[in-house]
């Protein structure tokens, strides 16, 4: 006679297939997170200021080229310019969202003052409370 022993079920979770998807991820974002750092390329001015806090949230930063075309680092066309009024709009929806979070503006050193003073007051009027001016460190 042929008697059969009874297994019992296995209770413990196997996280071998875990580890897997985990490590995968890491490599996908270890990969595509340089790709995503998108910018303009803008000579600031170089000034001794203090850093921003790292703990704060990132900035919205509007940059102005040295042909005077306005740049924001929020939405889909960072590399792009855009006009004054889609500018404003997307700062205006993005503080909406966040009215706390710092807006910056990053002028080209070769940009005359007034196209400056222009994107701040455009960015005043749609709804930034400050607006703080981005710089260099200067090279000692």
């Amino acid at each position: 006679m042929y008697v059969r022993k009874r297994r019992r079920p296995v209770s413990e979770i196997n996280v071998v297939p875990y580890i897997d998807v985990m490590l995968v991820l890491l490599i996908i974002f270890m990969v595509t997170a340089p790709l995503i750092t998108q910018g303009v390329k803008v000579d600031l001015p170089k000034a001794d200021s203090q850093p921003l806090d790292e703990e704060a949230k990132p900035p919205i930063v509007a940059s102005v080229d040295a042909e005077g075309q306005y740049f924001l680092n929020v939405g889909d066309t960072q590399d792009e310019p855009m006009s004054a009024v889609d500018l404003a709009t997307l700062v205006a929806a993005q503080l909406q969202v966040e009215p706390d979070i710092p807006v910056v503006v990053r002028g080209d050193g070769a940009v005359p003052y007034s196209e400056v003073v222009q994107l701040m007051v455009l960015l005043q009027r749609a709804g930034a409370p400050s607006v703080g001016l981005m710089t260099t460190p200067p090279e000692n």
